[in-house]
């Protein structure tokens, strides 16, 4: 078989020359187009993306840094600062640009001498950094110190030296909880917000009161400074700088002085005070102590300072203002009065105090123990008489007291600028069955009549009932100067009514009640007030019958609650006063309620007078809270030193002095004052089967 030979290709000139022409057309057409790309990419970043490039090539030449703005100032009424600004030297630590984070801190503890409870504090927040959020080193440092840092910063990587200002207060403790703190923001913060700013350097954010309420008002806008850097970042010249503004002034109804006053006049004591303007409803004074240094929060507080303020059992983190609730005591028996005033009880009918009366099978006690005799209305709320309230109110019953009690302001929720607030308890049968499933019962009447029992109420809420009781209206709390409000309604009760009620607090410090130690020493000036005993621990029968132990012999936190609440002057009301001591027990006569609110009030009328005499006692007590809250820092510190053996324990004889805050020297003996009774619910009332 044969195969068929193939055809064999004759290669010629011609088609070796067509060949090659059309490889070289498609080379030449591939590379042409790709030099058409790279033209057109290159005319796009030239052109189109000119702006990009550029600013990309600036970045690399300039840096752009943003300048926090000045926080606005939080004025009093007059004008004068509890807020302000002053220049200050920081140096922050940007914790993704550092290196050796040991090595750092070292250096700089060494160069600005940070205390060991500070690097701890240092250390551990560079740890808990999420990066971008920049670690305070110290702040308020000397001029010598700053250059000292800036100086070595090619060496210390991630250390950011800056001038700007911060946040102070000058009355200290007696505002912390009055317009809170700064601090840097939080990681949540920033992720919510996206602000750059809120990672600079030496910008704060309001983290509580009003610093919080008012943060936005408060913060200003930015400024900007462009500098040229080389490419270690090390600067070389200033380029332009576009200045911040500052936020706006935010003006209250505090008077500083006064409000100053107040926190100190709370001497050694845990309690509140608050003074409201009887035209208006315009808050003075509202302090709570002990309290914190918000100077001390604002620049960081150390994890010494904060471990002594929460072991602390005067609880100087909590605002008692706001978030404390306490029964009321017998400050709530002028509004009891009113209430069975409204409902026909005349003042003049008596009822026989024998120190005792049984309802159902229980025996509720007066607190004077051989009982008043005879008493009527006015006799009843001046010397504080339980068994005349125990039978009236039977004879109205609680819905009656409690529609009275909120139309004074107890249990009200008020509009204001504070992030966190509790507003207290008004009890009814309604109430009871509501939140226990439990019907109402006599002894319930009795137990609230005297402000003890389910009934709950706070400082601001117990100083609106005394300015309502002042003036009949229904007047509102307010801490912005100027606002607009509308017109405070009545409280809808008879004028007459309200006449006798004032008569009747009035004999409480005037007339031999049971508030003689608010009597003010103003001439021409007289205080109407009422004073309350709130009991915190159950009192057996056994007790009672061998004689219930003074407040003097129990533990703090077992001891009574000291109130007082009261308008002056009393013909004509413009200030009134809301005052509670957590476990005062009436002890001191010179720190109880009812003198410290009449030393308080004396500062509107003479100012002079009664600083001399705030100074004359703050000797005894150890000087001002911001002296002594340095000696119990000092003293903290020390213990905390000898516990970790960083030094040695001094003698014995010493070590008391050395560990120990001061208490209060100055003499003074307790009024004879009203003992509630009964004791709140489920600390069994003193009674008898």
């Amino acid at each position: 078989m044969k195969f068929p030979r193939s055809k064999r290709k004759i290669v010629t000139e011609a088609t070796q020359s067509f060949t090659f022409t059309r490889r070289a057309m498609v080379v030449g057409g591939l590379q042409g187009g790709f030099g058409l790309l790279l033209a057109g990419r290159m005319a796009w970043i030239s052109v189109a993306e000119n702006e990009k490039y550029k600013l990309l090539s600036e970045s690399n030449r300039v840096n752009l840094t943003l300048i926090p703005p000045r926080r606005g100032w939080i004025i009093d009424r007059n004008g004068r600062p509890l807020a302000n600004n002053r220049t200050d030297f920081r140096v922050d630590l940007i914790p993704e640009r550092v290196k050796d984070a040991e090595g750092t801190i070292r250096s700089l503890a060494a160069l600005l001498a940070l205390e060991s409870d500070e690097i701890e504090r240092i250390k551990e927040e560079l740890d808990k950094s999420p990066g971008f959020r920049p670690v305070q080193v110290a702040d308020k440092l000397t001029y010598d110190q700053y250059a000292a840092v800036s100086v070595r910063l090619p060496d210390l990587p991630g250390v950011a030296p800056s001038q700007g200002f911060s946040r102070y207060y000058p009355a200290g403790a007696s505002v912390g909880h009055l317009l809170g703190y700064v601090g840097a923001a939080s990681a949540k913060e920033y992720e919510e917000r996206k602000d750059p700013l809120l990672i600079t350097p030496g910008f704060k954010v309001g983290k509580d009161g009003l610093e919080r309420s008012f943060d936005r008002e408060l913060t200003g806008k930015p400024g900007a400074k462009r500098v040229e850097v080389t490419a270690r970042g090390k600067i070389v010249r200033e380029l332009t700088t576009r200045p911040d503004m500052p936020g706006n002034t935010i003006r209250l109804t505090i008077d500083a002085g006064l409000q100053e006053y107040a926190g100190r006049r709370l001497a050694t004591q845990s309690g509140s005070v608050v003074i409201l303007d009887c035209r208006n409803g315009d808050v003075l004074a509202m302090a709570s102590m002990p309290s914190f240094d918000p100077n001390s929060f604002s620049d960081g507080i150390s994890h010494l300072e904060w471990e002594m303020l929460s072991k602390d059992d005067h609880v100087p983190l909590r605002n008692k203002t706001l978030q404390g609730l306490y029964p009321p005591g017998s400050t709530v028996k002028p509004m009891v009065a009113l209430a069975l005033l409204e409902a026909g009880v005349q003042p003049s009918e008596t009822v026989t105090c024998a120190g005792a009366i049984r309802v159902g099978n229980t025996l509720f006690h007066c607190h004077k123990r051989r009982g008043h005799g005879a008493v009527n209305m006015r006799t009843a709320i001046a010397q504080s008489c339980d068994i005349y309230f125990y039978q009236m109110a039977q004879r109205i019953g609680m819905d009656r007291i409690a529609s009275m009690a909120r139309r004074v302001g107890m249990g009200q929720k008020f509009p204001l600028p504070f992030p966190s607030q509790s507003y207290g308890t008004v009890p009814d049968p309604a109430w009871k069955l509501k939140k226990y499933g439990q019907q109402w019962q006599v002894y319930d009447t009795v137990n609230a009549t005297i402000g003890q029992g389910y009934m709950l109420i706070n400082p601001l809420q117990m100083a609106v009932m005394a300015a309502r009781l002042a003036t009949g209206r229904q007047l509102m709390p307010n801490f912005i100067h100027g606002a607009d409000r509308p017109e405070a309604e009545p409280v809808g009760v008879n004028e007459g009514h309200l006449v006798v009620i004032r008569d009747a607090m009035s004999a409480v410090v005037n007339g031999g009640g049971t508030g003689g130690a608010a009597r003010m020493n103003i001439p021409g000036v007289m205080i109407a007030g009422k004073t309350g005993t709130a009991q915190v621990r159950r009192i057996s029968m056994s007790e009672r019958a061998g004689g219930v132990r003074g407040n003097a012999s129990l533990p703090f936190k077992l001891r009574d609650h000291a109130l007082f609440q009261g308008f002056v002057p009393f013909d004509n009301p413009r200030y009134a006063v809301g005052c509670i001591i957590e476990h005062g027990g009436h002890i001191n006569r010179v720190e109880d309620a009812p003198m410290i609110c009449s030393d308080t009030l004396s500062f509107l009328f003479d100012p002079k007078k009664a600083t001399e005499k705030l100074e004359t006692l703050e000797k005894g007590w150890g000087g001002t809270p911001a002296e002594r809250l340095a000696r119990q820092t000092a003293a903290f510190r020390l213990s905390n030193a000898i516990k970790k053996g960083e030094v040695p324990a001094p003698e014995a004889s010493n070590a008391a002095h050395a560990t120990t805050p001061p208490m209060s020297s100055v003499p003074g003996t307790a009024p004879e004052d009203d003992n509630d009774a009964p004791p709140p619910p489920g600390s069994n009332p003193a009674s008898a089967p």
